[in-house]
């Protein structure tokens, strides 16, 4: 089946156009046959960070094997297999390096972290999605190297997409943590708050993790009221991201409040208010009075954030 990738959303890491096929992960020939073909392509990361050509031409994080090979040998049991790239149908392999950066970076070489990558803009945004991809798994890999239930040394199984253990037969498989990001409205107002975490200056919109047990509605209005006291009705879908921050699916929503007097939870918040449709306005112009901004368009808050100022729900 043909990866579409729906691109007009505009954030970071989604678009991921690669194929997956993941019905035929389970067969080792197959696998095999793909890993030696000389057309594919790796993604290479040391110490989180992936691995950029700069020397000529634009930015590009797709390697034959030889580019990683010569800091260290690439452990065929270790490859993920991300998919394969929908106009050459040639696979797209990721690989953790074993080696000293300071070495890797020679020859028109660098590591450079992937929120970086997505806010400079540098890199075209279906190779931001295979990043997130390759990010979200190596990590969870690295995380993961032994069985949850015995504690005994696990092995990669289906091309990255699960680990067994050799010792009690367990099976593992990667974590997507969902996460509900929602922006609040009463009428011409939005309602927004600044983590500590967040550039002085910046407000967002609220978000937390959906609990086991938790619809994506009900983790939106526990959220917002446990964070700002109001209260929220209609819960509407409206887009999502991957964040591999380290492996999350961010759901976008958009809430409708029931109240508008905020107690602010300050273990969460440093400050939570409303804004107007005209403040929003500025501060995505970087023209608010107050020098307030919103996060940068890499993220999903940017775009709930922007749709809403716009007119456009």
């Amino acid at each position: 089946m043909t990866n579409t990738p729906d691109t007009a959303f505009g954030f970071a890491y989604h678009g991921n156009p690669l194929e997956r096929l993941s019905e035929y992960r389970g067969d080792a020939e197959w696998m095999a046959g793909h890993r030696s073909n000389p057309q594919a392509r790796f993604v290479f990361f040391c110490e989180g960070k992936p691995l950029v050509g700069t020397d000529s031409g634009p930015l590009s994080v797709l390697w034959q094997e030889q580019a990683g090979a010569v800091f260290a040998p690439i452990e065929k049991e270790e490859t993920i297999l991300l998919g394969f790239q929908p106009d050459t149908r040639a696979p797209v392999f990721a690989a953790a390096l074993a080696a000293d950066p300071v070495r890797i970076e020679a020859g028109g070489r660098k590591l450079i972290d992937i929120r970086s990558l997505a806010l400079q803009g540098v890199l075209p945004p279906p190779q931001l999605g295979m990043l997130a991809q390759a990010s979200a798994l190596l990590h969870w890999h690295t995380s993961h190297r032994f069985c949850s239930r015995c504690g005994a040394p696990s092995v990669m199984a289906l091309g990255g997409y699960r680990r067994d253990c050799p010792a009690c037969g367990g099976q593992h498989f990667p974590r997507t943590d969902p996460v509900a990001i929602m922006l609040v409205t009463d009428g011409d107002a939005c309602l927004m708050g600044r983590p500590p975490r967040l550039p002085e200056g910046v407000f967002s919109t609220l978000a937390g993790f959906i609990e086991p047990g938790e619809t994506i509605e009900e983790a939106v209005r526990r959220e917002v009221f446990e964070e700002s006291g109001i209260r929220v009705g209609a819960v509407s879908y409206m887009a999502s991201q991957p964040w591999p921050f380290p492996a999350s699916l961010m759901i976008g929503c958009h809430g409708t409040a029931l109240s508008r007097d905020i107690t602010m939870d300050a273990a969460e918040l440093e400050a939570c208010r409303w804004f107007s449709r005209d403040e929003v306005t500025a501060m995505l112009a970087d023209a608010h009075p107050q020098g307030l901004k919103v996060p940068p368009p890499l993220s999903i808050a940017h775009w709930l954030i922007r749709r809403w100022a716009e007119g456009q729900g």
